[in-house]
């Protein structure tokens, strides 16, 4: 009766991985599968109109995307405007790590685009926390952009509160990384929540009713002008920005 019950377990154990190697297989078959489709997509131009007065342009992405093909958005050249830097979405809240996460961050640097990594921030959440989360899943290297706190939603947190945690969250991932963090957010939720109290962090403000710069009273670094963009290599939609500065500013707000 014991060696049945034996053979039976093993049965199940090795049906179980078995299983579990189908999946992966699956997995990533899917993904090259992404892949493979995204290396055949290709725009005769970007599909937006592009501020002009601006050097450096650049797109964010996050698993809503799916995968891509870094190479072919590299290549991608319009006129005068090509993709100079990437943000990329790494964690969300307490645990949460975007799918998209490790193979974007990885292949984005081979195709030697620089990058950046974003946390997007749920405010009934502790700051600490999901810094944390962030700084468990980021490994930023020298030519890295700063780290960036994605905060746009109260989520029914009082204001006095969420500034709290966010403070938290800066405060702990700029003295983990040694570099001050990026804020991005909207220009009313920086005017209303946020207010005056992160005028010394570097801001990426999200704005898309004006053509020429962004309606906000501070100094901005980045700017995304609109979520309708095209890009060879990227199935989906997605953010276009700029970078208030020229070349020589650039490199010097990148990691050491």
């Amino acid at each position: 009766m014991a060696d049945k019950k034996n053979n039976i377990a093993w049965k199940i154990l090795i049906t179980l991985i078995l299983a579990g190697i189908l999946v992966m297989g699956g997995f990533h078959l899917y993904e090259w599968w992404q892949t493979r489709k995204a290396h055949f997509v290709k725009y005769e131009a970007f599909g937006i109109d592009i501020p002009t007065n601006y050097g450096i342009h650049g797109i964010d992405v996050s698993k809503y995307q799916e995968a891509v093909d870094w190479e072919s958005v590299k290549g991608m050249k319009v006129e005068d405007v090509q993709i100079g830097f990437t943000f990329i979405k790494a964690t969300e809240g307490n645990s949460n790590e975007d799918r998209c996460f490790k193979r974007n961050w990885k292949q984005s640097k081979e195709a030697g685009i620089p990058r950046g990594a974003y946390h997007f921030f749920i405010a009934s959440k502790s700051g600490k926390t999901q810094a944390e989360n962030f700084i468990s899943t980021v490994e930023l290297q020298p030519g890295d952009l700063p780290p960036v706190l994605d905060v746009e939603q109260s989520n029914g947190v009082k204001s006095d509160k969420l500034r709290q945690r966010v403070k938290e969250w800066l405060e702990t991932v700029e003295n983990y990384y040694g570099v001050r963090p990026i804020i991005y957010t909207n220009v009313d939720f920086y005017k209303q929540i946020l207010k005056d109290e992160f005028d010394q962090y570097p801001l990426w403000v999200a704005h898309y009713l004006q053509k020429e710069k962004p309606r906000i009273y501070r100094d901005w670094h980045f700017w995304q002008h609109s979520e309708q963009g095209h890009v060879n290599g990227i199935l989906y939609k997605v953010d276009f920005n700029v970078f208030n500065g020229d070349s020589s500013e650039f490199r010097n707000l990148l990691i050491d």
